[in-house]
């Protein structure tokens, strides 16, 4: 099976990465239904905003690894790779930012962790009707120090990582001469 792995791995890398970013992003957010739909955990606006980059990642990432397979143009391939790399990597800034509204290292939005503004020529009822239940500076849970938004930043720059070696690899392969 290792052996299989690393010639796949090394005969088709935009396959091998595109099918790791699908699985592990699928799982992601698998995991995160589970946390909210399985245990209770209802999730904060931040959280649910952290999921966008999975539901355009996944999708493309399966799609990559198909259109890799059926003979795509490798410039497609190649572009698709890079916008992965490029959601992954705003959705890493995304949740390390999450994470310090957690550990109160900044402040978050005033709508899921603020205090109603005073003065802003809105009547209290319409503040306290625009801002969410949920909060964003109090982890709900949390497993060796970090919460599920520091998870999301971990496993965000991974994938982008995967998507960005992917997609170097393939313009290595397109500027050596042997490979056309």
């Amino acid at each position: 099976m290792q052996r299989k792995t690393e010639s796949l791995i090394q005969a088709r890398p935009v396959t091998a990465a595109a099918i790791l970013i699908a699985v592990v992003g699928a799982a992601t957010i698998a995991g995160a239904w589970t946390f909210q739909y399985g245990f209770g955990y209802s999730p904060c606006p931040l959280c649910l905003e952290q999921r966008y980059a999975y539901y355009f990642a996944v999708p493309l990432a399966a799609m990559t690894a198909l259109g890799d397979e059926a003979g795509a143009s490798r410039k497609v391939l190649i572009a698709a790779l890079l916008a992965i790399a490029a959601g992954m990597l705003w959705n890493t800034a995304l949740g390390i930012y999450h994470s310090g509204i957690e550990w109160h290292w900044w402040r978050g939005p005033q709508t899921c962790s603020g205090t109603a503004e005073t003065g802003s020529g809105r009547s209290l009822v319409e503040q306290i009707q625009s801002m969410s239940i949920v909060r964003c500076d109090e982890a709900p849970w949390r497993f060796l120090g970090l919460s599920l938004a520091g998870y999301n930043a971990l496993i965000s720059i991974m994938l982008a990582l995967v998507a960005g070696w992917a997609a170097f690899k393939e313009l290595q392969a397109r500027a050596d001469p042997a490979h056309q």
